[in-house]
């Protein structure tokens, strides 16, 4: 098995840098999650641990980061909330196994149906709510447990430091690309905090990190049908959420770096990751955009900055908690803004006035159900939906028939456009069984049946022929619509005429 991809040298330095860089910011996000879904701050941790290291050495994507991320874990509260962490570690490992059938059945490769405005749309989307996440951290819990935003000296401080790492995120790259800007900026961060004493909001303000190695542990679950209905449906949609934002972000690596990842391999791989959160105690995840973005832009191209960021979230667990609660919360929070900035797809308000207005709507949408709902998979979803039934409207008007009839009175219609469900009504109209002579032939040279709808109107345009004693024949169709018909015999009847010379559409 290869660990690392060698169809290019790998520079170790950037490796190294970016793990470390990477492992920086999966913390907080960890943290913050596990802490939502009213988990232990440590579930979050191994989440991050496990998911990032099985991913980094079996996923299909160089590059890519996967730990324990948001959006599959807030389709699991109300699942929390009502059965307790044993049927959350029950239900991560079924969502691991539904993943893994995913990829050994080769299904990965559907995500290229996911057309570029949806794209748009689930980037833009998610760079707002990671932007709008990092604003919060402005927001303070007292000992009540009561939030309020920062104000003052604590709120200046705050956002000055924010300010400061973003400039420097922005400005080191101009210098020199040889360490990651995001590292430097955490570092003169955490140097100037520390060494003038500044008190500000550290990552200790959140949760302590500090634990033991995870131990292997089944799920206190009864073994029954009952527990399978109640894990069942958060399972099924887990793996759903899972492997969308997974192979959508391959895919926007795969963009950036100009290369072809793997996207049946990366379905297993994270399969494999959830169900190993399930034995040894973490919340599951998925790959996670911006941790992703941040280790391809600090030079990652290979799987080991992924192993890095995940065995210096080991260590930290076992050994590094007291240094590591000391990052300011500020130098994440710039980090991660400017992650945001450059998850948005700025080209798509470039070229909003060259695109159609369909691709527009359906990006918008995407983007406000993102933004709103934090449902990722149901952003892709009914974006997917719209552009399909957009393109089906689309397709269904352009059928068109062209009609002559020859020296032995036998009439043609040549007909224009595929043959479904959305244009079988334009179809149907275009034909006059009354009062076309007694032989016709419809042509389908430059057209195809694609479905059911298609073959049932055949059928009925054929017995409305049939019963005024009239002859209708189906002439120059591909094999596979041949195919198609022949299966459907005993449920239609249509006159096939056979043409062994010829060939149209090639089966695909």
């Amino acid at each position: 098995m290869r660990l690392f991809n060698f169809s290019q040298e790998i520079n170790y330095k950037n490796e190294l840098l970016a793990g470390l860089t990477v492992a920086m910011t999966m913390i907080p996000e960890s943290l913050s999650f596990a802490i939502l879904a009213g988990l232990s701050p440590l579930t979050g941790l191994y989440a991050a641990f496990m998911m990032g290291l099985v991913t980094a050495v079996f996923g299909g994507r160089p590059g890519m980061v996967s730990g324990g991320a948001g959006a599959t874990i807030v389709v699991l509260i109300a699942l929390i909330q009502s059965h307790g962490i044993e049927y959350l570690l029950a239900t991560v490992i079924l969502a691991g196994i539904f993943q893994m059938l995913v990829g050994f059945f080769k299904l990965g490769k559907f995500v290229r149906l996911i057309p570029q405005p949806v794209m748009y749309g689930f980037l833009n989307g998610l760079a707002v709510i990671i932007f709008m996440a990092q604003v919060k951290q402005f927001k303070i819990t007292d000992a009540n447990g009561a939030v309020s935003w920062l104000q003052g000296t604590p709120l200046y401080i705050m956002t000055g430091l924010t300010v400061l790492t973003v400039a420097i995120v922005y400005f080191f790259p101009k210098i020199t690309k040889a360490i990651p800007a995001s590292l430097v900026a955490i570092i003169t961060i955490f140097a100037l905090v520390l060494g003038c004493n500044i008190n500000t909001k550290t990552v200790s303000d959140i949760a302590h990190v500090s634990g033991s190695l995870p131990n292997f542990h089944i799920p206190n679950i009864p073994f029954s049908l009952e527990t399978l209905q109640i894990i069942f449906p958060y399972a099924l949609i887990m793996a759903g959420v899972g492997l969308i934002e997974s192979l959508l972000t391959l895919s926007m690596v795969d963009e950036i770096t100009n290369s072809k990842g793997n996207t049946n391999k990366e379905s297993v791989a994270q399969g494999l990751a959830n169900v190993t959160n399930g034995f040894f105690g973490g919340m599951g995840g998925c790959a996670m955009v911006a941790q992703t973005l941040v280790n391809i832009n600090a030079g990652s191209r290979a799987r080991l900055s992924g192993i890095i960021a995940s065995v210096t979230i080991l260590i930290i667990i076992l050994v590094g908690a007291p240094f590591i609660e000391k990052i300011p919360m500020a130098a994440l929070v710039g980090v991660m803004m400017m992650v945001s900035v450059s998850t948005f797809q700025w080209v798509s308000i470039r070229i909003v006035n060259k695109m159609p207005k369909s691709d527009i709507f359906v990006g918008i949408t995407v983007a406000l159900i993102t933004i709103i709902l934090h449902n990722l998979a149901l952003a892709v979803l009914i974006g997917v939906v719209i552009s399909a039934l957009v393109f089906a409207w689309d397709n269904a008007k352009r059928i068109r028939a062209r009609k002559h009839i020859d020296e032995n009175g036998i009439k043609y219609y040549e007909i224009f456009g595929p043959l479904f469900f959305g244009s079988v009504t334009t179809f149907t109209d275009k034909f006059d069984p009354i009062n076309d002579p007694d032989e016709v032939v419809i042509d389908f040279k430059e057209s195809r049946i694609v479905d059911m709808s298609a073959i049932n109107a055949l059928d009925k345009l054929s017995k409305k022929y049939s019963q005024l004693n009239k002859q209708l024949h189906l002439r120059h169709l591909s094999e596979d619509c041949i195919k198609m018909l022949r299966n459907a015999e005993a449920v239609i009847e249509v006159n096939v005429q056979e043409d062994p010379t010829y060939k149209v559409m090639p089966e695909k």
